[in-house]
């Protein structure tokens, strides 16, 4: 539906919610608690004042135009991750492409050993918060050392009047392989289910949205499990050979997904229109082999001074009056 809505004018009473990975979004000062030193004027990576407000310059840019195609404004929740506190998610709205659209800031410090955590920005002319807190994620290794990872942020809302339950994820990476790791992403959507049972118990027929960096494809035991609960993934059907929301030695990913507990039901003003991911041209890398991918902000340890390695998703809701 979404491809024929962008050839028609911007739908009336239309809201998007939406899902970036910001990739290593750290302020230039050194935490002594968090393993931020290649973030450092100091580091080899020269991160500075410069490269951080470009930086924020550049995703400020992207955010304001996630969805503007289909509802013609920027969207009104954003869940994102890899960002080291809440002054850089604050920094980030004051940018000019997001100053004077009021966004408000949820962030929570989660114990990841890198520093980085998940948030949420929300349209403060749209949304009205009613409550938000973390969750920790309590996930041991194989030698029974807790792995510090990023907490799940719960954020209870109201759009358009409609109540909805937000869980934001950055679910623990597969750097260590795919397979030996996957007990880690289990792990966290358990967490997801257990935290979504006890909504269930609080609020009659809740509409329930999981979204995140899952470091998971959608048919991954992690993500089947949360559908085999009855969460429907409103963007799997993304997934294609030749696109995705991050590659990896060539081959593409749909690690960025969200999924609802239920179709909104006919009872809610608010209806479900379709999801896309977000990857203009701009996003990407314009000439070599690499042609395509998201254009990051370094390679290893090569500034490149691109956006993210990561392209957002977004869904599309309408109100009717």
């Amino acid at each position: 539906m979404l491809s024929l809505l962008k050839k028609q004018d911007h739908v009336k009473n239309a809201f998007t919610i939406a899902f970036y990975n910001l990739e290593n979004l750290f302020d230039t000062n050194n935490d002594p608690y968090a393993l931020d030193d290649d973030f450092t004027p100091d580091s080899q990576r020269n991160w500075n004042k410069k490269r951080y407000y470009r930086k924020l310059r550049k995703l400020a840019s992207v955010i304001s135009q996630i969805g503007e195609t289909e509802t013609g404004h920027s969207p009104d929740v954003i869940g994102v991750a890899e960002v080291e506190n809440k002054t850089v998610l604050e920094d980030l709205c004051k940018e000019r492409a997001l100053e004077k659209l009021a966004y408000g800031v949820i962030h929570f410090d989660s114990p990841d050993e890198r520093g980085i955590d998940v948030g949420l920005l929300y349209k403060k002319e749209t949304v009205q918060i009613i409550s938000s807190e973390t969750i920790p994620l309590m996930i041991e290794s194989t030698e029974g050392v807790r792995d510090l990872t990023r907490d799940i942020l719960y954020v209870h809302l109201a759009l358009a009047g409609e109540e909805l339950h937000l869980l934001v994820n950055h679910w623990p990476s597969r750097r260590e392989g795919a397979t030996s790791t996957e007990y880690k992403r289990l792990a966290a959507a358990e967490a997801n289910l257990h935290k979504i049972e006890e909504i269930k118990q609080h609020f009659h027929h809740p509409t329930i949205l999981v979204m995140g960096d899952f470091n998971d494809n959608p048919e991954s035991r992690s993500l089947k499990t949360l559908e085999y609960a009855g969460l429907k993934n409103l963007t799997k059907s993304l997934k294609e050979r030749q696109r995705g929301t991050q590659n990896y030695e060539f081959q593409w990913n749909l690690f960025d997904q969200i999924l609802i507990s239920k179709p909104l039901e006919n009872k809610s003003r608010l209806t479900y229109l379709d999801a896309d991911i977000f990857d203009p041209l701009f996003l990407k890398i314009h000439r070599g082999k690499f042609k395509g991918n998201p254009f990051r902000t370094y390679v290893g340890r090569k500034y490149k001074g691109g956006y993210s390695d990561h392209f957002p998703v977004y869904l599309i809701l309408q109100c009717e009056k």
